[in-house]
This record gives C-alpha cells, sequence and structure tokens, in this order.
C-alpha cells in the first residue's frame, strides 16, 4: 500500500492568487528592517518577509489573523504555502 498524503484544504481553496502590490515587507519599512525573501498572504493581499528575515514578519501574521497561505513574492517563483498543514504547491 502506497503512502497517502493528504490535501491541504487551505491550498485547495485559492482560486486566483494575490500578487505583492509593490517589492518590500510593509512591517520592516515601518521599523527601518531589512528582510531577506518577500511573501504575500493569500487572505488579505499583505506583503510581509519570510521566516528567514530576522522578524518574520508573515508567519507572525499568519498566526496572528488565522490566514495559513502565502505566496512567494519572489520574481519567478510560483509557490503557496500553508503554515496549517507544513505543505506547499505550485500554481
Amino acid at each position: 500500500m502506497g503512502l497517502r498524503v493528504k490535501k491541504c484544504e487551505h491550498l485547495q481553496a485559492i482560486s486566483k492568487v494575490k500578487k505583492a502590490r509593490g517589492y518590500k515587507c510593509e512591517e520592516c519599512v515601518k521599523t527601518g528592517d531589512t528582510w531577506v525573501h518577500l511573501r504575500t498572504c493569500q487572505e488579505c493581499g499583505t506583503t510581509l518577509c519570510c521566516d528567514s528575515s530576522p522578524n518574520k514578519h508573515a508567519s507572525k501574521h499568519a498566526s496572528s489573523y488565522n490566514h495559513p497561505v502565502i505566496s512567494s513574492a519572489e520574481p519567478n517563483e510560483n509557490w503557496m504555502w500553508c503554515y496549517v498543514h507544513e505543505s506547499s504547491a505550485k500554481y
């Protein structure tokens, strides 16, 4: 019997991927901090820094607002991530 992978309902619920409105972490700009990579919340469209960045604003946002899915805001990257199920999908 093969391994059965549970499909993530959060990723499956995304019908249109929200794109970054600008290439900046909205929270890091307020504090004068820098970031490594950017992620865009698929619930509200906010673009924030990734977990490789010092402030980890995207995952803090996901936890605080119960917005589980982000997409990469990096050029030429077409993937999404669900924090709840720790799963990803390409789009």
